[in-house]
This record gives structure tokens, sequence and C-alpha cells, in this order.
């Protein structure tokens, strides 16, 4: 396998956000089915702690050295140190973008951060805010307070702002909240779905345009690629919306 020795870096905001296909399968066989499938429609994938955890580093590195970007998303939540040497393990496989949980404080974030930069600062660290299966009467049953999503989601935008990470993930719904809170972080949008999918165990879901017209910088999708009966049309039917919202911002 090809040593990658030059990690990309993050994207900065565009108009078109890239579309990253969630690989969140058991198996890598069963992933590079799917990126066959796509073909060279394929630019950006997801990898999750299901695959991570099968696959691992070899099969990430395999994606980036076929040229693919590459978001790890393994929502670290661990003391500083650990984090730190997690986040230096991820920026040497030269992913694009890594999450960390906002909720493990400011020092965790800035460590994630400080080995990304030591790397030379090749990956976009981004702070997860409130996962997208959560809704609000979830929130409150873990004992939080009575702070709405979106004022939850911006108070860990700030921390993660202040922490230097690159960006955040929330849901279509938080992005006004944290852009007024922390303007020059990235969103990363989840739980995206076709005008009539199913929202399966998302709480806090949006189409791809309503995400596009509300500023998400990188798009999210699963299942509805995954498991469609032609994973490359539904891709492109995805990316077809994305680009005509992004036209119309920009018109």
């Amino acid at each position: 396998m090809m040593q990658n020795d030059h990690a990309p870096r993050p994207v900065p905001s565009a108009c078109v956000p890239p579309v990253y296909v969630a690989l969140d399968f058991p198996t890598a066989r069963q992933a590079c089915e799917l990126a066959a499938r796509l073909g060279d429609q394929g630019t950006h994938y997801k990898v999750g702690l299901q695959l991570f955890l099968e696959a691992g580093r070899p099969f990430v590195e395999e994606l980036v050295n076929s040229g693919k970007d590459v978001f790890l998303d393994l929502k670290l939540h661990d003391i500083p140190n650990t984090v730190y040497g997690a986040a230096a393990a991820a920026a040497g496989m030269g992913v694009r973008l890594l999450t960390v949980h906002a909720q493990g404080g400011g020092s965790m974030v800035q460590a994630a951060v400080a080995a990304a930069s030591a790397q030379g600062g090749g990956i976009g660290v981004l702070a997860v805010t409130m996962l997208t299966s959560l809704s609000d009467a979830d929130v409150r049953s873990l004992g939080f307070d009575e702070r709405t999503m979106s004022e939850r989601v911006a108070l860990l935008a700030s921390f993660a702002a202040q922490a230097g990470a690159h960006g955040v993930v929330c849901s279509a719904f938080e992005i006004a909240a944290v852009r007024a809170a922390a303007a020059g972080l990235a969103t990363l949008v989840p739980g995206i779905r076709p005008v009539g999918g199913a929202a399966a165990d998302q709480a806090r879901v949006a189409t791809p345009a309503d995400a596009v017209s509300r500023g998400a910088d990188y798009l999210v999708v699963g299942r509805p690629i995954t498991q469609a009966a032609d994973p490359a049309q539904a891709l492109a039917n995805i990316r077809g919306e994305v680009f005509r919202a992004a036209g119309a911002i920009s018109g």
C-alpha cells in the first residue's frame, strides 16, 4: 500500500457543499462494493465507528490513496492526552475531517486541534454538538437544562470555536444559531433525507436543498444512497438538488 505523505487541507466554505457518502457497513467488502457501484461519482466518503473497527487504518488509507476525500467520524470523547494521540494518528492517515465530541470540553477539543496542527494542519477537526438522533424531549430526559436545542448547539459551537475547531456537526436547523455564536465555523450536516424519505432513527432531518439554503458547508448522506436500488442514481439526484439549491443562492 502506498504511504500517504501529505494530508489534504480542509475545504473552506464553498457555494456547493460536498456530499460525503456514509459507508455505514459492517464489512470492508460491502463498503468496497458500494464504492464500486458509485464509480467516479463517489469522491467523498464517511467512515464511522463500525467500519473503522472492522477494516481499520488500511481501509482508510486505501480510500485516501485512491484520491477520495475521507471524513473519519469517530466522535472522540476522552481525556485530552488520549484524544491528542488519537487525532494525531487520524491525521497521519491523510483524512480530510475528524469528529470529536464538543461535550468533551474545550481542553479536549483543543488537544485534537493541536494534534492536527502538529501533523501539518491537513485535517479539519469538527466538534459534534448534539446528535441529530436526539430530540428536545430526549435531551430533557438526560437531565439537561431547559435551553432549546439551538441554544445548546450554539453554546457548544462557541466552545468549539474558542478551542480552534474547524467546524461543528449540527442539524440544518441549528446552522443559523451556530453562525450567530461563531461565524467562522464550518457546518457539517448529517440527517439528510430526500423529500418523502424515511427519517429512520434521526430526529432532526432536512432535505439536501434545505440544508444548502440554510448554509451547510458539508452534507453527509447514508441510507438514502447506500440502501437505494440504484445508489449511483440516488447520489446523482442528491447532488443535483445540492447544485440547484447552491445555484439559487449564488444567483
